[in-house]
């Protein structure tokens, strides 16, 4: 009875215990890739680690820019990924090493179809070594010889047939882009939880002619030609105060509901820095990690910033989520008013702020001093992927704040 009963014990832990799911994603490298239009596939990389103590993580993989990822749902046989500070979001069937579903965009009523596959290292399949070499400086134009046509700056670095760099444009960079040159074709590509690019075209020694696709809702073609010393206009120039007004002046809820304007006392004689942004916004990220790190290493009574937020949440709760999710995500200790949810449109952002010529980019910075005199507005952001112009608008942010501050 003894043995028996044992037995019988032994056979009702081993049942109570539950199993290891064999869905559990494996840890490691994956390749990950999007649908776009025309049925291209936009790939990208990530790296899964999953630890009973730490749970699931992912890092995505753009070029020199790390993603880390730790907002990550299993159950049973799916699998949620949320994009840090973004709304956007990924989600799938899963097994051990492979996933398959859509990436999504509630509020812009998005969905990209979205697979993945354990153990492919590479970004791009390299089939033939390329025959061109696009490193160097190339002058851009996008949708040419249309009324929508807008000038870029193409800055890319080659190594062993891996392109590395960015578009540059007057309203911000298409980020850190990651991908191959093989034969007469360049393909590249980023995924930020926020937006998917992939580039590609036909390239001889002088000249690109391709498509961009941004996720599956729009495409443009682009023409461009090497030009070691194109530069776009001077991101100071674009944007101006119009003549008959003297001030930037508004008024809008902070995250309390509190009406908030530059008349308040609390930037009386300060110099303050205004940034046009958004939490959909990559650049306006990008921007909001410098200014964050700016304020840490450089206390000044006499220096606020402040950020207007233009949301593209369908209701204002919503709205008010994603600044919360992105101020308690990066730190930022300087208020961010709700100057508009449901449409981050710029001539809807130009009426609420009808002192400006107009409302180019997000982000858009706008530099008052200490007499509350507008005196710069820049528009765009040159983020950590455009290399040496990001390190000049370091130089240039410091030396501006230092001079108003003096005053």
């Amino acid at each position: 009875m003894r043995k028996i009963y044992i037995t019988f014990l032994f056979l009702s832990i081993t049942a109570c215990t539950p199993k290891k799911s064999s869905n559990v994603p494996k840890n490691g490298i994956w390749q990950a890739r999007l649908t776009v239009q025309d049925n291209q596939i936009l790939p990208f990389n990530f790296e899964l680690s999953s630890t009973d103590d730490q749970g699931t993580n992912i890092t995505i993989h753009n070029g020199e820019e790390i993603i880390y990822v730790d907002e990550i749902t299993i159950k049973e046989d799916s699998i949620l990924i949320k994009a840090p500070v973004f709304e956007g979001y990924i989600t799938a069937k899963l097994a051990s090493d492979r996933m398959q579903g859509k990436f999504v965009i509630e509020s812009l009523d998005r969905e990209v179809p979205f697979e993945a596959v354990f153990g492919i290292e590479e970004r791009f399949s390299n089939t033939e070594e390329g025959n061109v070499d696009v490193t160097g400086i190339w002058e851009t134009e996008f949708s040419p010889d249309t009324e929508d046509s807008y000038m870029g700056k193409g800055i890319f670095t080659q190594k062993n047939g891996v392109v590395s760099g960015t578009f540059r444009t007057t309203t911000g960079d298409y980020r850190f882009l990651e991908g191959t040159m093989h034969a007469d074709s360049i393909k590249i590509s980023a995924f930020d939880g926020a937006h998917a690019f992939l580039f590609q075209a036909k390239v001889t020694d002088s000249t690109m002619n391709g498509i961009f696709y941004s996720g599956n809702h729009f495409k443009e073609p682009f023409v461009a030609v090497k030009n070691e010393t194109y530069e776009l206009p001077s991101p100071d120039s674009l944007t101006f105060i119009k003549e008959g007004y003297e001030r930037l002046e508004f008024s809008f809820p902070d995250l309390n509901g509190e009406e908030v304007s530059l008349s308040d006392p609390e930037f009386e004689n300060k110099v303050v820095v205004v940034q046009l942004m958004g939490s959909w916004c990559p650049n306006c990220l990008d921007e909001s990690k410098f200014l964050v790190n700016y304020l840490n290493n450089n206390q000044h009574e006499d220096l606020a910033i402040l950020g207007l937020a233009f949301e593209q949440a369908k209701t204002k709760e919503l709205a008010l989520k994603s600044i919360s999710r992105l101020k308690d995500r990066i730190g930022i200790d300087y208020p961010i008013l709700l100057a508009q949810y449901g449409s981050y449109d710029k001539e809807k952002a130009q009426e609420k702020l009808p002192m400006l010529n107009h409302v180019l980019s997000y982000p858009t910075t706008i530099f008052i001093d200490k007499q509350g005199v507008v005196r710069k507005i820049h528009t765009g952001f040159n983020g950590p992927a455009t290399g040496e112009k990001f390190e000049e608008f370091k130089l240039d942010f410091d030396s501006f704040l230092k001079e108003l501050l003096s005053e």
